[in-house]
Formats: structure tokens, C-alpha cells, sequence
């Protein structure tokens, strides 16, 4: 197993609360919450990378709305 590290997140009420609320909803821990953040947050840039697009498509009325990440 790789070696792991510890480290300390400063978040606002705000920011903890909504990272509260996923953990709830999702039955996950904050590290499990954050670890896969990080892995779509790496996911969505390589696709970015190579020229794609990232879009949400309403289920019923098919319209669609382009993400843009800075």
C-alpha cells in the first residue's frame, strides 16, 4: 500500500456544511468525500486537456448546458 499523509483543510462554515451534507447524503466519510473530488476534478481536466467538453443534459427536456472550469 502506498504511503499516505496527512493533511490539515481550512473551509469556511459554508464549505464544511455542504462537505457535511455529502457525507449524509452519500453515507461516505469526509477523506472518502474529498478523495473522489480530487479524482473527478482530475478526471474533468485530462478530458479537457484533450479538447473536450463538459455538459449536463436535462433529462426530460434535453437541453444542455456547457461547464466551464477556470
Amino acid at each position: 500500500m502506498a504511503d499516505k499523509k496527512t493533511m490539515t483543510l481550512n473551509m469556511t462554515d459554508a464549505e464544511m456544511e455542504a462537505l457535511e451534507e455529502l457525507c449524509r447524503r452519500k453515507d461516505l466519510s469526509k477523506t472518502a468525500v474529498m478523495k473522489q473530488a480530487l479524482r473527478l476534478y482530475q478526471l474533468i481536466n485530462a478530458r479537457l486537456d484533450v479538447g473536450e467538453k463538459l455538459f449536463f443534459e436535462h433529462e426530460l427536456t434535453n437541453k444542455k448546458s456547457e461547464l466551464t472550469i477556470l
